[in-house]
Parts: structure tokens; sequence; C-alpha cells
């Protein structure tokens, strides 16, 4: 018997019921080649910018953690030869640099200094922080516990293997990493799944423990696909289960050495992933149809961003003329002309309601 996963006489020997997950996982495999055939011509730098930047920040707001989106993306454009809008910080060129070395270094090798160099990036020199962490080494000699309720009576929700041994715990993990890399005995996706719980589990840091689990996993997906990471944040998905999330993991973690149902849950995670980003392209091909067949209406740049607005899915229930108004910052009489104007060179449509209700969205083709 033992209470944590790491205690199992067998750690880390993980095991998984193929029956159970086969079906899902074929499932996630045949969406995500659905999704490399889709994107093809229809993804471009700055799309691919928002994806990334869309992961960082994603990464981040699960720890509960606030950052500069601006900043981050001005970081992330200048490595990308895009043109950086914002100043940029020490945070932000750090949280780039991970990124980056993530998606464009797949056949590097992994180590424990690429780990430090990671961490380091996650937590520059000058950022303030009220608890002192070991930035770029592995955590102190105190027990590392996740820990909600009272001071008193604590729930103690997750207990990280002793800091005695854990290079060599953490050493195993990274062989185990290189080495199957280019191993076709085992799904790419199940060693995306098991290297974050594994990861997360050893928790070798004082702090930054789900953020580097998370950028590991991006690398494995990368490793499997290159193109993987720059179409979809896993972090986001995650993001929006982060109550599920939390679950799993400890339920894994207090656990058997079969995660089958931690797998279960990242192939439905990674799925939902797949999705969003699948519907994000749906929108970026019908934008492109958009504008290739309204190209020569000589519209206006306040026309133009009001479509924009709705071709990007922001007025799900259509625009009214009083929102046009807003958006576009006009007056009443303008937003009315604009409105007819638009509906005249059928880029727009009326929905059935009538009178002041009535509300205009993209014409369907």
């Amino acid at each position: 018997m033992h209470q944590w996963i790491w205690q199992a006489q067998q750690w880390p020997l993980f095991s998984w019921q193929d029956t159970q997950i086969a079906p899902l996982l074929a499932q996630v495999q045949t969406d995500i080649d659905n999704l490399m055939a889709k994107a093809g011509m229809h993804t471009s730098e700055p799309s691919q910018l928002d994806t990334l930047l869309q992961n960082i920040i994603s990464s981040s707001l699960i720890e509960g953690e606030r950052i500069s989106a601006e900043s981050v993306r001005s970081s992330l454009a200048k490595r990308m030869g895009l043109a950086p809008r914002e100043p940029t910080t020490d945070r932000s060129e750090g949280l780039a640099q991970l990124m980056m070395d993530v998606i464009d270094n797949t056949q590097a090798q992994l180590t424990v200094n690429r780990l430090y160099q990671w961490h380091e990036w996650l937590f520059p020199e000058d950022e303030f922080s009220v608890q002192k962490i070991n930035v770029g080494a592995l955590r102190g000699s105190e027990p590392m516990q996740v820990i909600s309720g009272r001071l008193d009576r604590p729930n103690v929700h997750f207990e990280a293997p002793p800091r005695d041994g854990l290079e060599e715990q953490l050493q195993q993990f990274i062989d185990w990493f290189n080495a199957t890399a280019q191993d076709e005995s085992i799904n790419p996706i199940i060693r995306a799944g098991i290297t974050h719980f594994w990861f997360i589990t050893l928790h070798p840091f004082d702090d930054g423990n789900g953020r580097l689990a998370r950028a590991l996993t991006d690398l494995a997906l990368a490793q499997g696909d290159s193109q993987s990471v720059r179409l979809y944040s896993m972090s986001l998905a995650i993001l929006n289960d982060r109550k599920n999330y939390y679950q799993i993991l400890e339920t894994s973690q207090k656990a058997g050495l079969d995660i089958t149902a931690w797998l279960n849950w990242f192939l439905l995670t990674l799925k939902q992933t797949v999705s969003l980003a699948s519907e994000n392209i749906n929108r970026t091909i019908v934008k492109a149809r958009f504008w290739q067949q309204h190209v020569e209406d000589g519209l206006s740049q306040e026309q133009t961003k009001v479509l924009n607005r709705l071709l990007d899915g922001d007025f799900e229930l259509g625009i009214n003329a009083g929102q046009y108004q807003k958006v576009a910052k006009v007056s009443k009489a303008t937003a009315t002309r604009h409105l007819s104007n638009l509906l005249d060179k059928h880029c727009l449509e009326k929905l059935p309601s009538g009178g002041r209700s009535t509300r205009y969205v993209i014409r369907s083709e």
C-alpha cells in the first residue's frame, strides 16, 4: 500500500489500458491530421504568433499569474521577424525565449541544464517575488506539498518525492524523454501525456513546475509534428477546464501506476484543443474568401473594422445600428448609411427581426 504514486514499488513503470483509450486516441489523431490538412495556406506568421501568445498567457493564468500580453506579443514578434508593438520586459523576453526554444529546437536533447535555463527564463533576476525561490536549481530540502484549507487543519492534495534522490529521478525522466523521442513503439500523443504527468509529479523546482510541464508537453507534441504547437494551444483548453485538471492530477497521483484515467482526460482535452483550433481556421478561411469577393467594393475604414469584428465571431447574434455606431465610432446617421451601403454591396444581410432590434450578419453565400 502507498499514499502517493511515486511510492509504488515499480515507480515510474506506468501502464494503461489500450482498449479503453484506443478509440479516443484514433479520433484525436484523425482530428489533428484534418487540422494539419486544413491549415495549409491559411496559417500566417501573425496567426501563429497569436497561438503562441495564447499558449503563454493561458499557461500563466492556470497558475493564477497575469502577465502583459502586449509585452509578450512584442517579444515573440521580434523572434519571428515581425514588428513589435510595445516595449518588452525581462519577463516577456524570457517567456518568449522558452516558447521559441520549445518549437524551434525539437531535435535538441533534453538535459538538466536545458531545464535550468527554462526555469531562469521563467523567473528573471529583476522580478519581484514575495517568496524567495531557487532559480535555475532544484528545490530545497523542505517537503514539497500542495495544500489547501486552514493552517491548523491542512488538506494535503499532493506531496512530491523527497529531495534526497531527486537528481536521479529527474535524470531517469530525462533519459526516458530522449530515448522515446524517435521510438515508434509509443504513440507520440501518449508520450506527451506521460511527459506531463511524470514531470509534474516529480515537481523538481520550488515554483514553475506546472508551466514547465506544459512546455515539455508542447515539446513532446512538437517532436511528433513540428507544426502542431504553432496551430493550437493546449494550455487554453486546460485553463478552461482547470478544476478538473487539478482533480484528475490529484486522483491519479494518489492511485496506482495504471494512468488510464489521466490519459483519457489528456486525450479529451487535446481533442477539445484541436476542435477550437479547427474553428479558428474555419473562420480564417471564411474571412479570406469574404475579402476576396469584396476587395474592390471601396469600403471605408470603419466598415472594414466592423466587418472584421463580425468575421472574427465577436457578435454571434449579429450587430445592430447602436453597436455599429460604438464600434465604428461614427454618428447614428453615418451608422445607418454605412449599414445600408453594406446591404447593397451584399456584405451583410438582415436577420428576421425588424425595427430598432434589427440585427445584421455576414451574408452567407
